[in-house]
C-alpha cells in the first residue's frame, strides 16, 4: 500500500470514527459550554443524569484514538473536552440549596410538560370517574353507600333536606360536617397519588382504576348536593383545598400513566430503557405533587375555617388554579426540555 492509500485509510478511519460518535461528543460539549458560562440551571434534568455517562463515552473514545493513532486534531479535541468534563464531573457538586432552586426554578415545570400527554389522558380518566359515580348514585342511591365510606354517611346521604347541607358547608357545623369528610378526603387522596404512580409500572390498568374508583366518590358526594341545588357551595367548599388537591391526584395519575405507557409502548428504545427514562421525569413530577399535598393541607386546615362564603371560596380555588397552570405551562420555557 503506498502511502498516498495509507493515509487516505486513515482519514477514511478518523471520518467514520467521528461520525459514530460526535453528537455524544457534541452534547457533552454543550453541556460543559453552558455550565462554564455560569448557565448550569439551562441544563435540563436528562443532560445533568447524563453527563457521567458521556464523559465515560468520551474517554473511551479518546483511548481508542490514542492506540489507532487517528487525527491529531481529533485527539487534541477529546484530550481538551476530558480536561474540561473532569472538573464538571467531579467538582464541585451542586448543594441541596442550589438543586432546589433549580428544581421550583423550571425543572419540575419542564418535567409536568413533557407528560403533557399523560395528563390529559389522567384529567379524560377523572372526569369519566367523577361521571360515573354522579350517574351511579343518580339512578340508584344505593351506589352512594357502596362509594362512600359509611364513617361519612350521617346527614350528607341521599334524600337529605337542603337545610341539612347547607349546614355542613357554613357556619360552625361543618368542623363537625364536612370538614371531617375534608380531613379524609386529604388523607384518601394523598395515598391515592402515591397509589397511582407507583402501580404505573403495570402498563399504567391499575393507575387508570383507581383514579376512576377515587373520583367515583367525589362524583357521588357532588351528586347528593346538587340534588338540593347546592352544587355551586359544595364546588365552592371544595375549590379552596380541591384546586390544589386534585391537581396533585392529576400530576400523580399522568405520572404512573407515563412510566406504564413507556413500558407498553417503548418504541425504538428497550422496555428497561424506556421504563429508566420516564422514571426520571415521573420522579421529578412526584417531588413536586408532595409539595402540592402539603399546600392543600394548609388550605384545607386555614383558609377553608377562615372562608364562609361560597365567592369567596372560589376566589381563593380559582387563584390556586391559576397559579399552579401558571408556572406549569408558562415558567421555564426558555429552558431546555427535560426529556421528550
Amino acid at each position: 500500500m503506498s502511502s498516498d492509500q495509507a493515509l487516505n485509510a486513515a482519514l477514511l478511519r478518523s471520518d467514520r470514527f467521528r461520525l459514530e460518535r460526535e453528537a455524544d461528543w457534541l452534547r457533552l460539549e454543550e453541556i460543559v459550554a453552558k455550565t462554564e458560562k455560569g448557565k448550569a440551571r439551562r441544563l435540563s434534568d436528562d443532560d445533568v443524569l447524563a453527563l457521567p455517562t458521556l464523559y465515560r463515552t468520551l474517554l473511551s473514545s479518546l483511548s481508542i484514538a490514542r492506540e489507532n493513532s487517528l487525527d491529531a486534531g481529533l485527539i487534541d479535541y477529546l484530550e481538551g473536552l476530558a480536561l474540561r468534563s473532569y472538573f464538571l464531573v467531579y467538582g464541585t457538586q451542586t448543594g441541596f440549596a442550589r438543586w432546589l432552586g433549580g428544581f421550583f426554578g423550571g425543572g419540575w415545570s419542564r418535567a409536568v410538560r413533557a407528560i403533557g400527554v399523560d395528563i390529559w389522558i389522567a384529567l379524560a380518566v377523572m372526569a369519566a370517574g367523577t361521571a360515573i359515580g354522579f350517574f351511579l348514585v343518580a339512578g340508584d342511591a344505593d351506589w352512594f353507600y357502596a362509594l362512600v365510606p359509611s364513617g361519612f354517611a350521617d346527614v350528607r346521604v341521599p334524600g337529605a333536606s337542603e337545610q341539612a347541607l347547607r349546614g355542613t358547608l357554613f357556619g360552625a357545623q361543618q368542623d363537625e360536617g364536612l370538614g371531617v369528610f375534608a380531613a379524609f378526603l386529604f388523607s384518601n387522596n394523598a395515598q391515592v397519588a402515591i397509589l397511582a404512580f407507583a402501580l404505573g409500572f403495570a402498563f399504567a390498568i391499575p393507575s387508570i382504576l383507581l383514579l376512576i374508583h377515587n373520583m367515583a366518590l367525589l362524583g357521588a358526594m357532588l351528586w347528593v348536593f346538587a340534588q338540593r341545588g347546592l352544587t355551586g357551595d359544595f364546588l365552592g367548599w371544595l375549590s379552596i383545598h380541591g384546586t390544589t388537591e386534585l391537581f396533585a391526584i392529576l400530576l400523580a395519575g399522568a405520572a404512573g400513566i407515563h412510566v406504564g405507557r413507556s413500558i407498553a409502548f417503548p418504541g425504538t428504545r428497550s422496555h428497561l430503557q424506556a421504563a429508566s427514562d420516564a422514571g426520571k421525569r415521573a420522579a421529578l413530577v412526584m417531588l413536586g405533587v408532595i409539595f402540592m399535598l402539603i399546600c392543600a393541607g394548609l388550605l384545607e386546615g386555614f383558609a377553608r375555617q377562615l372562608i364562609d362564603n361560597t365567592a369567596g371560596r372560589f376566589a381563593v380555588g380559582g387563584a390556586m388554579l391559576l397559579l399552579w397552570l401558571i408556572y406549569f405551562f408558562g415558567f421555564g420555557r426558555g429552558s431546555q426540555r427535560s426529556g421528550g
